[in-house]
């Protein structure tokens, strides 16, 4: 199984803090992401950050997920 998270705005519009995916030979991040775009299209509209087991990754890369992957998208945040 991939584990999907949800954070802030991306989660509030979604519905959802997380959600699995089932496993298969190949799976990328970015075919999970386009998986949940196509699900939660307007949610996506907030996404900016994505990190795989708690690296944040960027579109060049490119990596085949194993299973029980973790896949976070996260709107940008600021504090204070």
């Amino acid at each position: 199984m991939i584990r999907v998270l949800f954070f802030g705005p991306v989660a509030e519009r979604v519905g959802l803090r997380q959600t699995d995916l089932p496993f298969r030979e190949g799976l990328r991040w970015q075919d999970v992401r386009d998986e949940m775009r196509t699900r939660h299209g307007e949610a996506f509209a907030f996404v900016a950050i994505v990190a795989v087991n708690g690296v944040r990754v960027s579109e060049q890369h490119n990596t085949p997920l194993t299973d029980g992957a973790e896949i976070a998208f996260m709107s940008n945040f600021s504090g204070g």
